[in-house]
């Protein structure tokens, strides 16, 4: 296996990955929300940032496609690309990832619903975000059917219907594949894989995509690392990663996530 975290702005780190070397890309970039990003803390009354990034662009797709075309030359034909935003800019980046990967290698968008924090009184609540899912070359990539986790079932009387009641009792038990919509929630802050850094997502949510689109001892790339999701939920898995961050304290994160893990990086 092959583990490396590299402390670099996310588009040179990926000139430099071997074009067709990567089976699986699981990213989370920031989401072009204008703001800076962080964790605070309280000193004596006082509130200071723990933990921070900048989520500001003057234009945030200027931004997003060359990393989008890299991303595209280092996946593997039978690879595949996750690309977790929010409403903001995934409209416009489905349309960017249409152009690099090819509108007919589109797989999937996924809807993460949390339904946790505040609400508004003027619209809906918004409380999911989007994952774009595309293929390198739809129909060559990889999708592991039985791999995937089960969820218990909605209605779960109706596999009953035309049925025995021994077929149904073991649907039931079994679970169904997940749709394109995920009801998970966000790591809470009494949660033990939280790790403090901001915008930390849920090690099931990454799991789930590891499992479906990559196999035992392929390499995952995330080149946004943050809080190491990508880099612990490979691990767990046994794959092998590149996590990249221009960040020095996600870096910092990362490591001693994965030293509480087993997995020591100089």
């Amino acid at each position: 296996m092959s583990y490396s975290l590299l402390h670099s702005d996310a588009l040179p780190a990926l000139q430099n990955v071997a074009s067709e070397s990567i089976d699986l890309v699981y990213t989370d970039p920031p989401f072009g929300t204008g703001a800076i990003q962080q964790k605070q803390r309280k000193i004596d009354g006082q509130i200071f940032p723990k933990m921070q990034y900048s989520d500001k662009f003057g234009n945030y797709m200027d931004f997003l496609v060359p990393h989008l075309e890299e991303l595209h030359r280092t996946l593997k034909d039978t690879g595949t690309l996750y690309l977790h935003l929010d409403w903001r800019w995934v409209h416009y980046a489905k349309v960017a990832c249409d152009e690099v990967f090819g509108y007919d290698n589109f797989l999937n968008e996924i809807i993460w619903s949390y339904n946790f924090g505040g609400r508004g009184r003027d619209r809906w609540p918004m409380k999911h975000d989007n994952i774009l899912v595309y293929a390198k070359k739809k129909g060559s990539h990889t999708f592991n059917w039985d791999d995937i986790d089960r969820i218990p079932y909605a209605a779960p009387e109706l596999q009953y219907v035309g049925r025995t009641k021994e077929e149904a009792e073991k649907r039931i038990a079994g679970g169904q594949v997940p749709t394109d919509v995920w009801s998970m929630s966000i790591v809470g802050t009494a949660s033990k894989e939280r790790t403090g850094y901001p915008t930390q997502k849920p090690l099931k949510l990454v799991e789930r995509i590891i499992r479906a689109s990559s196999n035992v001892g392929d390499h995952v790339l995330d080149p946004f690392g943050g809080s190491g999701t990508t880099a612990a939920a490979a691990y767990r898995l046994n794959r092998s990663f590149t996590v990249v961050d221009n960040n020095q304290q996600a870096i910092d994160v990362m490591k001693k996530r994965l030293s509480a893990m087993g997995l020591t990086i100089p």
